[in-house]
């Protein structure tokens, strides 16, 4: 069996519904957060996951993140790990785009990174280590992260430039799966959140 690697982005927090850049602030989940939480791991366990026996679980230090993989019932099983925290955003943290844009008007995060932070190269090596990680053993794994590690995630996983995350959103609580397709890196299921809906 090829490895593959589910990537689980937390739940809502005050701070990503405002959109505002949450690195290494430990803000906590929201009300609506803990209950997609809940209805993430109420899928997992249910086919075709049936609660993924043997999959090899980690998770952000951060609270926002390890709540969700609590609550979605993998806490126990999960190790947390530093290269799953999100970017280091340095002056940027908590400020939203259109107050960057103020002070840098044309400003693009996947281009210009952000001063005092982590740089595009510094994000790209934490990615790639997580997905050298991922394809280290036969067996799938699963991480519990956020928006934008998990999507660098993703464009590294695809042999992509970490840029390449610009393209590929992520929403709170959201479901993605990237694997194989013809022997090459895939993307079998990306931002899916049905497990929100009704």
């Amino acid at each position: 069996m090829a490895p593959r690697i589910l990537l689980a982005r937390h739940g809502q927090t005050e701070w990503s519904l405002l959109g505002r850049h949450t690195g290494r602030t430990d803000i906590p989940l929201l009300d609506e957060g803990r209950r997609g939480a809940e209805l993430l791991g109420e899928r997992l366990h249910r086919g075709p996951w049936q609660g993924l026996p043997g999959v090899e679980v980690r998770t952000s230090p951060l609270a926002r993140a390890s709540e969700t993989c609590d609550l979605a019932g993998f806490g126990a099983r999960a190790e947390p790990w530093d290269a799953l925290m999100e970017w280091d955003y340095g002056a940027y943290e908590g400020l939203t785009p259109a107050q960057i844009q103020e002070l840098r008007p044309g400003w693009l995060i996947w281009r210009d990174a952000v001063p005092e932070g982590e740089s595009l190269e510094q994000l790209s090596a934490r990615a790639d280590e997580v997905v050298e990680w991922a394809r280290s053993a036969d067996r799938d794994v699963l991480v519990f992260a956020h928006g934008h590690i998990l999507r660098s995630i993703g464009a590294r996983w695809l042999g992509e430039h970490v840029s390449f995350a610009a393209r590929i959103r992520l929403d709170p609580t959201s479901l993605s799966v990237l694997g194989w397709a013809y022997g090459a890196p895939a993307i079998e299921r990306w931002n899916d959140t049905g497990h929100l809906e009704g």
